[in-house]
């Protein structure tokens, strides 16, 4: 069985992909119109244990991790300019061990699974909870906050909790404008309210938190459903071209900064760790190398961090995945380029107007969430390579 892009009506593969993207709008909806509150006064503790020096320290086995190592970039490295940078940790390699060495009682402990859960993650969540922290069990049963997954379906599970830790990174930064410590601002304190010495009360923030990260959840489905209005037949096209590579031999060789680091590692672990049933396709993440990403940047330059892993290990059969949220990174600009001089197929997950990327037709296949705010186009391309990655699956099965 091949995907075809030509059928119509009901049943071909563009109508299905519309049908993937848009089922998630109603299980989002439901979620955040129920945890919108609780969210927002799990976030105000959040910025008062940061204000006293607590750390956020994530967790996950697998696919998890990768969750982990997003919500870790998003709160040290935030993407809107003039934001603080947070503390935040990665511990998924040993957090068993790891999370009992360094954890204070000010941190925050975040635990990620799917839907089915995980025992050891819970059990760490609890010997945190012990010491003083504040837990966050996504999914879970116990802990400071906690919430039964979202779906039971692994892909859209990540993907409403992708957009609960967005909110949450988005929205401790208004309770830091209303209720900041330790600033010294001498005698013009009383310019500065918000910015002295002494507690300043936030209970009435939380209702504006609140609705808040809710219209947040609808810019979202916003979103999903223009992608799937103008971009189901290009998912469909894109995942044929895929597909037909992997038949031969090829292997999926996927690259990105930041937060689109981390969905190629979750991209390239979806892919070879699939769901019960479905094949297990080769896939690689460029961005999950620190050792040579931090050497080649060293030295070379940042700007060959993929191209020269690219020389190392595409092979002409096989698949350039770019995912960019600007469409315009000179590294992974320089990727593609090389991509293509070696035969590679190219394909871009962009957003904004798809940037330089789209411009200069530096890939074969190009799939845009048109959108300029950072955090929700990343929550829709992680619908986007979910469902992509579902069509092929159901096409070789």
């Amino acid at each position: 069985m091949t995907l075809s892009a030509a059928s119509s009506g009901p049943g071909d593969p563009a109508a299905r992909v519309r049908r993937r993207i848009l089922a998630r709008n109603p299980i989002s909806r439901a979620f955040f119109e129920r945890e919108a509150e609780r969210l927002a006064a799990a976030c105000r503790e959040m910025s008062g244990r940061f204000l006293r020096g607590g750390r956020l320290l994530a967790f996950g086995h697998g696919h998890s991790a990768t969750d982990a190592q997003h919500v870790s970039v998003e709160f040290v490295h935030p993407v809107i300019v003039g934001k603080r940078a947070l503390p935040a940790l990665d511990l998924s390699l040993g957090f068993r061990e790891w999370l009992p060495a360094i954890l204070r009682p000010d941190d925050i402990a975040m635990g990620f699974a799917g839907p089915e859960g995980d025992p050891e993650v819970a059990a760490a969540l609890r010997e945190a909870a012990a010491v003083g922290a504040q837990t966050f069990a996504l999914p879970g049963a116990e802990g400071s906050y906690f919430v039964p997954a979202p779906s039971d379906d692994r892909y859209v599970s990540q993907e409403i909790l992708e957009v609960l830790y967005h909110t949450l990174w988005e929205t401790v930064h208004v309770f830091f404008e209303h209720h900041q410590l330790g600033h010294d601002v001498g005698r013009s304190g009383f310019l500065y309210p918000f910015l002295g010495r002494e507690e300043q009360d936030t209970s009435g923030v939380v209702g504006q938190v609140a609705a808040s990260i809710a219209a947040k959840a609808r810019e979202d489905e916003e979103l999903r459903e223009a992608a799937a209005g103008s971009q189901a037949t290009a998912i469909v096209e894109a995942a044929a071209a895929v597909e037909s590579r992997l038949v031969a031999g090829g292997t999926l060789i996927l690259f990105g900064n930041g937060g689109s680091a981390t969905d190629a590692n979750d991209w390239a672990l979806d892919a070879s760790m699939p769901p019960p049933g479905c094949r297990a396709l080769p896939a690689i993440s460029l961005a999950m190398e620190p050792a040579n990403v931090s050497a080649i940047a060293n030295d070379v330059g940042a700007e060959a961090i993929f191209q020269r892993q690219l020389i190392a290990h595409g092979r002409p059969g096989d698949v350039a995945i770019a995912i960019s949220t600007s469409g315009g990174s000179v590294n992974v600009v320089e990727a593609l380029i090389e991509a293509r001089k070696r035969g590679l197929l190219t394909l871009a997950l962009l957003g904004y107007d798809g940037g330089e990327i789209a411009r200069q037709g530096l890939a074969d296949h190009v799939l845009v969430v048109d959108c300029d705010y950072v955090p929700r186009i990343q929550e829709i391309q992680a619908t986007i390579y979910h469902v992509l990655l579902q069509t092929i699956q159901e096409s070789l099965a």
